[in-house]
């Protein structure tokens, strides 16, 4: 520096002392200005003060000379210290030099930096407020220094600074946020703690209102949660848990919509190897709990997000059992948030919704809030769906259905869906179709076969809550089509049998035209198009997976007779197994749906309207059932048993002769022996007794035992024919009754021609036997009586 330049009003020797390497020498020319300075201030000679600090400023402060540089950090702390209250008129000039020399690359500088701020920031108090954002800028790069002497200096000078806004009431958050912003995405660890520790100190002042700015930094938050120092992260805990209690006290002043997104991304885990992400997804998780419980239908724009987030988390183990535990609460929360409304139109949302549709959702609704309340009590970011609320008005929040059913379909479709995971979709379907049956049914056709292809799942827990998804579409007034108004209409060409209709079938049978026999019997519900539809596809399932049908078709059908009607279910089964044209397909699936008539205590009341048929919907069903039992022989002598068509019943037996007996035959009569052995059979055993009123029960046991080889099944019919009592015996002196009524009113079955019908069907499967006789690979297996 050339000391001969005027440097006036500074004299020459405090010129030399400024520029000396000695500290000491430095200081007595510091003290030498401060009185200058005071002289100055006494003297209200603004100029002259305004020029010592210029040229302490740019002569000295920003000097290439380093010993400059420290003389004219301690001169300018000096000048503060002179200038004491007044020093806030000059604290632009005395500050912006300091804050250049942070960057020097020597740090004894640096730490002259710091304290030379730290002197004018103590004097000046308050007056730093205006210029807070570039003080805070400097001191986090100075928080992330690799000096431990300058650290130390900034921390210093970082606590004077805090306790000056903390005890201020000027603070301008609305400036200082940007910044604030900007630097919380840093990713150094003392540069995050600095962060931290003034959101504390901020969030601590009564005066600063932090929360309205939350979704500013809320991200950052939830990054620095995710610090691999245990102190930074218990930190940033005790920030988010501050701001979580302040959301709970005061919700109503909380922008939930604008952090819904943030708190979406965070619930979803990209890499589940750390350990910090398991941190960041809980808090996340819990946060969003808190969310859609305060906010309520706010968060619904951004259901098919959460979902996104929230879906994987329930099929997590024990050692996240606090995540899956939040996640299923929001889970809940969030289904509860769907209401009726949410079906009608945006032109409709004044108007109320049809009578039919409230009765019919209704008892379902209560159903569900009761499965929804007990279940309480008991992913890649390019997934993530993102949306707009439409306003910030309650009412004017609209559910994304479609993004919804996305996300929901999605997780069905993904083979590594957990079970728990793959339970909650299907609940979530069951809940929008009854809240929402109009507009779900717009999505139907799409779902429809993820949903039939989910009665393969492993899980019996699944298939129930599939089974409740399917029953609902198929029975939803909301599905019905105008060419639909009825169960009675609905593709008669496809299900019914193709010989004119349900009038010439029940002319055939022998039905009188009086008779009113419908596909259904005043007391079954209506069922849609769908019903139907998932009747046919069902059946095509269960004919393209033999297992399915042998491991789940007795569990799946059983289940369906206590979700639907079971008449509907089994007249519709026995419409569309009339036409089937893989006739094996059709015997197995007649003799599975025998057994499960026979054996099922789902099935009782529809056995118990089978035994008497003097009802015209009882007869019809009797008939749609005879004609596709015929696929099987055994099946079909086994519904006559249970309507006591017994002298039928031996006719058919009689025709037994012509048919080839098989192993599987004589295994099916064996079955059919051991059933008349059941609970199910106690009233036939006991017809027994009234041997001359029921001759043809005892001849059609008897063909049944001559069937029979010498086997167990043979002993155990044998032995309980031996038990038949001799009619001489039980003949009786009563006074003879007239004669019954019970089949006056019944409609009269023609009973030649079912029997016809029988051959018939019987023809074609022995022709097709015959057919496979070529090909077969054990013909040995058949026994020809």
């Amino acid at each position: 520096m050339n000391t001969e330049k005027d440097f006036s009003p500074l004299t020459p020797n405090i010129v030399r002392a400024l520029n000396d390497k000695l500290y000491e020498k430095r200081k007595v020319a510091a003290l030498e200005i401060e009185k200058l300075v005071r002289e100055f201030v006494a003297q209200n000679n603004s100029t002259q003060i305004r020029h010592v600090i210029q040229i302490l400023a740019s002569e000295f402060a920003l000097s290439q000379h380093p010993h400059s540089r420290k003389g004219g950090l301690i001169g300018l702390a000096a000048c503060s210290i002179a200038l004491g209250k007044d020093s806030g008129l000059y604290l632009k000039e005395l500050i912006e030099p300091v804050l250049t020399c942070f960057n020097d690359s020597d740090s004894r500088l640096r730490y002259y930096a710091c304290e030379a701020l730290y002197n004018i920031v103590k004097v000046a108090r308050g007056a730093v407020l205006p210029h807070f954002n570039v003080l805070f800028d400097g001191l986090s790069k100075l928080a992330a220094d690799p000096d431990p002497n300058v650290k130390s200096g900034s921390e210093l000078l970082d606590r004077l600074l805090k306790d000056i806004v903390t005890e201020s009431n000027k603070f301008d958050l609305v400036a200082f946020v940007p910044l604030l912003r900007e630097r919380i995405y840093s990713n150094n660890q003392y540069a995050r703690q600095f962060i931290i520790s003034w959101i504390l100190v901020l969030e601590s002042v009564p005066d600063i209102n932090l929360l309205d700015y939350l979704p500013e930094i809320l991200d950052g938050l939830f990054q620095i949660l995710g610090d691999s120092s245990k102190e930074i992260r218990r930190m940033c805990e005790v920030v988010l848990g501050e701001f979580l209690k302040e959301i709970k006290k005061t919700p109503s002043s909380v922008k939930f919509a604008e952090m819904a997104n943030i708190l979406v991304i965070h619930c979803q885990v990209s890499d589940e190897s750390k350990l910090t992400n398991d941190l960041i997804q809980l808090t996340a998780m819990t946060w969003m709990r808190e969310f859609i419980q305060l906010a309520g239908r706010v968060v619904l724009p951004y259901s098919s997000g959460i979902l996104t987030a929230v879906l994987p988390c329930l099929s997590y183990d024990d050692r996240k059992k606090s995540t899956k535990e939040a996640a299923s609460a929001c889970n809940h929360s969030l289904m509860k948030l769907v209401t009726p409304e949410d079906d009608e139109d945006e032109e409709e949302s004044q108007s109320t919704t049809s009578p039919q549709s409230k009765d019919t959702s209704t008892k379902k609704e209560g159903d569900l809030n009761d499965s929804l309340n007990a279940s309480q009590e008991s992913v890649g970011l390019s997934n993530i769906s993102f949306f707009t609320p439409t306003g910030n008005d309650r009412t004017q929040v609209t559910l994304d259905l479609d993004g919804i059913v996305q996300v929901l379909d999605r997780h069905l479709h993904d083979s590594s869906t957990g079970m728990m995971t793959r339970i909650a979709v299907l609940k979530w379907l069951y809940h929008l179709y009854i809240k929402t049956p109009r507009k779900m049914f717009r999505h139907t056709d799409s779902l429809f076969p993820m949903l039939l292809k989910t009665l393969s799942d492993e899980s019996d827990e699944v298939i129930l809550k599939d089974l409740e998804v399917l029953a609902e579409i198929a029975s939803s007034p909301a599905g019905q089509t105008e060419s639909s108004g009825s169960c009675d209409g609905l593709d008669k060409t496809e299900l019914h049998v193709p010989d004119g209709g349900k009038v010439g079938q029940q002319q055939q049978l022998g039905v009188g035209a009086g008779s009113k026999v419908a596909d259904s019997s005043p007391s079954t519900p209506s069922m849609n198009s769908y019903f139907y539809k998932f009747m046919i596809n069902l059946l095509k399932r269960f004919s393209l997976e033999r297992k399915l049908l042998e491991t789940r078709g007795a569990f799946i059908i059983r289940q369906l007779c206590l979700l639907l009607h079971a008449e509907n279910i089994f007249h519709s089964m026995a419409d569309i197994l009339l036409k089937e044209e893989d006739l094996k397909f059709a015997s197995t699936m007649v003799q599975t749906l025998n057994t499960i008539l026979l054996t099922s205590a789902e099935l009782f009341q529809l056995r118990n309207q089978l035994k008497d048929l003097r009802a015209p919907e009882s007869c019809a069903l009797f008939c749609c059932l005879y004609r596709s039992w015929c696929h099987n022989p055994v099946a079909t002598v086994s519904l006559c048993f249970l309507t006591q068509n017994y002298h039928h019943a031996y006719d058919l037996i009689q025709k037994f002769g012509d048919l080839e007996v098989t192993v599987d035959f004589l295994m099916e009569v064996d079955k059919l022996v051991q059933l008349i052995e059941s609970p199910i059979f106690t009233y036939l055993r006991l017809q027994l007794l009234d041997v001359e009123n029921n001759p043809y029960l005892i001849k059609a046991l008897y063909g049944l035992l001559m069937l029979l080889p010498q086997s167990q099944a043979f002993q155990l019919l044998s032995h309980r024919l031996s038990c038949v009592p001799n009619p001489e015996l039980m003949r009786t002196v009563d006074v003879p009754k007239p004669a019954s009524t019970k089949h006056a009113t019944q409609p009269q079955v023609d009973y030649r021609e079912l029997l016809q019908h029988f051959e018939r069907v019987q023809s074609k499967h022995l022709e097709v036997r015959h057919q496979r006789v070529g090909h077969a690979e054990h013909p040995d297996r058949k026994l020809v009586l």
